[in-house]
């Protein structure tokens, strides 16, 4: 990677530009137009270690960046002495952008804007040779790392003593992000755990292989720069020397290796390490001081401790760096007060932060809506129609989002999102019946429903994995050919193949059980048909059994399409599997629905972070989901999943719904839900709430306990008379209606039509052609519903 001119690092030391003249007067400093007081003491502060917590909504990148234009206006610095870290290359462009339009692009372009990661590249890209290195290293991304860990897993036959390439992969990664090579390793591990050892070896062999291969993997990147940092001073020197004011964004999510790189950077460079013609400062010692540190961040919004990111980075920054000062920016600008009250009752209750208090003056908008529902069908219904709702008062889908704490739980909101004809897309995931564990289960499902179906069964047949390759693959198609045959009829002839007998057990085992299933699908229930096969193949245990938390959501998500099969068998009891691919195939199949106003986004409360909505939709907030069961025994794990419903809470700028389920399920029962610890903290007054039709649970005393919280305010909790079998009403039943093939059934304005579960109804207007028909109707007792008319449960009458 070349340098440009400007970055030498072969000039001893720059001293600061001479100032030209006075910065003007703060009333008529363009930089500080607009800024409140608290962001204009950000701008213009000259201590040399700054914490600016900024609230979420508060203005944080226009401060950083008018910071940074300041210091370059003020000829304080040279635009190369400037080092601007963001978490991504998106935050870094867009920085670089919006000082090149306060100061000048030239200026703008000589400062050094860029991820971690991208700064640590070029660093190692001039001094890998210190260390063994060349400048043209390979860096390798996550799929380069779990190839050659998945060559020395197998090499090492690993495997055997349960070690998985993803859980070999996620902690290597983990450790190097601890700065903790393999060697540091072996002297924490436990000798007589044989898995310790085998992936100590697994660590071992892959760190020579990418020192073999001249190669870095990602961790690497800023591990290596602090190795390198610190095993040569005068190296770290050079930077030390160069970068006179660093800058770091989003400061809360910094790990410890970020945190270790950062603090290298701002260390005083010792005497021996000064050059006679330096044209910096040096102190009393003849060193020069540590570099200036601007951080921002808000320990409020830490929420990825899964990743590495230790919140004491930034709750201690006042202990690591003695007489810091720090600025609270509190007003927000996104969101209206009542949101803001809400958000600022629930963060108050953790006690790992620094305290602040969210205001606005925007007014204090309108209250939150808070609905209880049934099940999590009734909920995805209340939230479909309240975004109908919403989208007829004139917000555009795109200015919609709906959050969850799990990706299983899109599954319900897909489902009647594709009823109601509302379009909308996940982000920062994949469609339920998209999602590869998905496919796999049905895969399994479809070739048991049609032995000749050659594309399902070419997916399962090493998976999960169980030593049939490529080369097998092939001998089986030849096979089939040979016998006038299909695939599933050459697993059963496998001993014919004369392959080795622990593949052909494995393709027999294999064939055993799709025969096995097959010859009870026109008897046997759905969810059993699937139990069985996913017993048979250990398919979720062996998930479960990973150390990769994906896999356990994966796990997960398989449990809940039981639970999709056991809805379905309630709701056609004399339905069979081929029933059931035929309805999820329509679900599964239904095109995305085109709208000028954009689409709803589903996205989990994790991708929600740094963006922001007119109207939210938090859903699920129930024990066990939120916060996630997975956190009660993990150190600082409720705090960290009440920072993660803080970060939901304040992602809505005029509009918040807060929604939970009376049962929910999740892992294929039904179980009881418990409302939220979290909804206990949020002042009654400041939520409207609803119940699904017939419940009536909040305006009877008798079907919920009240109690009070600390503070006062009235908490709840369901009481004895939650319905724990069948509804009261046919509500339930109403949003989870049998989906259907209605062929080439076409309606018009004025047509008459009858819903399985919303009764009758006249036809106000069709939109669209074809399978993407819309009908608009008004019910006479469920109001107006938007129908997708090639699946809608509905007949002309």
């Amino acid at each position: 990677m070349s340098f440009l001119p400007d970055e030498s690092l072969d000039i001893p030391g720059l001293a600061p530009p001479p100032r030209s003249q006075p910065a003007p007067a703060a009333t008529d400093d363009p930089l500080l137009a607009g800024l409140n007081p608290q962001q204009r003491a950000a701008v213009l502060s000259r201590a040399d270690a700054l914490l600016i917590v900024a609230g979420a909504g508060s203005g944080k990148t226009s401060v950083l960046t008018r910071r940074i234009a300041r210091l370059l206006r003020d000829r304080e610095l040279w635009p190369s002495q400037i080092l601007a870290i963001t978490f991504t290359n998106k935050a870094a462009g867009e920085m670089r952008e919006r000082v090149g339009q306060l100061i000048g692009h030239e200026a703008a372009n000589g400062m050094w804007i860029s991820t971690f990661h991208s700064a640590c590249v070029r660093i190692l890209r001039r001094e890998a040779q210190q260390f063994g290195f060349t400048q043209a290293f390979t860096i390798y991304d996550s799929a380069d790392s779990r190839a050659l860990i998945k060559r020395i897993v197998k090499d090492l036959q690993a495997d055997t003593l349960g070690l998985t390439v993803s859980a070999a992969a996620g902690k290597i990664s983990r450790l190097k992000n601890e700065l903790i090579d393999a060697e540091g390793y072996s002297r924490q591990l436990n000798p007589n755990d044989p898995t310790e050892v085998m992936f100590l070896e697994v660590f071992r062999r892959y760190s020579a292989e990418l020192a073999r291969a001249n190669a870095f993997d990602f961790d690497d990147l800023i591990a290596q720069t602090v190795y390198l940092f610190r095993a040569f001073p005068q190296v770290a020197a050079l930077y030390q020397r160069r970068f006179r004011h660093i800058l770091v964004d989003e400061y809360q999510d910094t790990n410890h290796a970020q945190y270790a790189l950062i603090r290298e950077l701002t260390r005083a460079v010792e005497p021996q390490h000064v050059p006679a013609d330096t044209r910096i400062e040096t102190d009393a010692t003849g060193g020069i001081p540590a570099a200036a540190l601007t951080v921002v961040g808000d320990s409020d919004q830490s929420i990825y401790a899964f990743r590495g990111a230790d919140i004491r980075n930034i709750v201690e920054f006042e202990r690591d760096f003695p007489g810091a000062e720090v600025i609270l920016l509190e007003q927000n600008y996104r969101s209206t007060q009542t949101i803001l009250d809400a958000a600022n009752a629930v963060i108050g209750n953790n006690f790992d932060r620094i305290a602040k208090n969210l205001f606005t003056e925007v007014g204090a908008g309108d209250r939150i809506v808070g609905f209880t529902g049934y099940s999590q069908h009734d909920e995805a219904q209340f939230v479909a129609d309240e975004i109908q709702k919403i989208h007829e008062q004139g917000v555009p889908y795109n200015q919609i989002a709906v959050f969850y704490r799990t990706n299983a739980q899109t599954r319900a909101l897909e489902e009647i999102f594709i009823r109601s004809a509302l379009p909308y897309r996940v982000l920062g995931g994949t469609k339920f019946y998209e999602r590869a564990e998905i496919k796999d289960a049905m895969a399994y499902l479809i070739a048991v429903a049609n032995p000749a179906d050659a594309l399902a069964l070419r997916r399962i047949l090493n998976t999960p994995k169980r030593g049939i390759g490529p080369a097998t693959e092939t001998a089986l198609a030849l096979h089939a050919d040979q016998l006038g045959g299909t695939m599933r009829d050459a697993l059963g002839d496998a001993a014919a193949l004369g392959l080795g007998p622990k593949v052909t057990a494995a393709i027999l085992d294999l064939s055993g059980i799709l025969d096995d299933a097959t010859a009870t699908i026109d008897t046997a229930l759905v969810p059993d048909v699937l139990t069985a096969i996913l017993e048979r193949t250990k398919y979720v245990e062996l998930l479960r059994a990973s150390r990769d938390p994906q896999d356990e959501a994966r796990a997960e998500n398989v449990e809940e399409l039981v639970a999709v099969t056991r809805e379905f068998q309630r709701n056609n009891p004399e339905g069979r599997l081929v029933d059931f691919l035929t309805e999820v195939a329509l679900v599964a199949a239904a095109d995305d629905l085109d709208d000028s106003s954009g689409t709803v986004s589903l996205m989990t409360l994790h991708t929600a972070k740094g963006l922001e909505y007119d109207a939210v939709f938090i859903t699920g907030v129930e024990e066990n989901l939120l916060p996630h069961q997975m956190s009660a025994s993990e150190p600082g794990g409720p705090a960290e999943e009440r920072r993660l419903f803080y970060v939901g809470i304040t992602r809505a700028r005029k509009k918040l719904h807060l929604s939970l389920a009376m049962t929910r399920s999740t892992f294929g029962d039904t179980q009881v839900a418990a409302p939220s610890r979290y909804l206990q903290e949020i002042p009654t007054e400041l939520i409207d709430w609803r119940d699904a039709p017939g419940m009536g649970m909040r305006s009877t005393s008798s079907q919920r306990s009240l109690g009070t919280t600390r503070s006062g305010r009235e908490q709840f909790s369901y009481g004895t008379s939650l319905p724990l079998g069948k509804p009261k009403t046919e509500w339930a039943n109403r949003v989870t209606a049998t989906v259907r093939d209605n062929g080439d059934l076409t309606l018009a304005a004025g047509d008459r039509i009858r819903h399985v579960d919303f009764g009758e109804g006249r036809v106000t207007t069709v939109t669209g052609t074809g399978p993407k028909s819309i009908a608009e109707v008004q019910f006479e007792s469920a109001g107006r519903k938007r129908l997708l008319i090639k699946i809608a449960p509905i007949e002309k009458i």
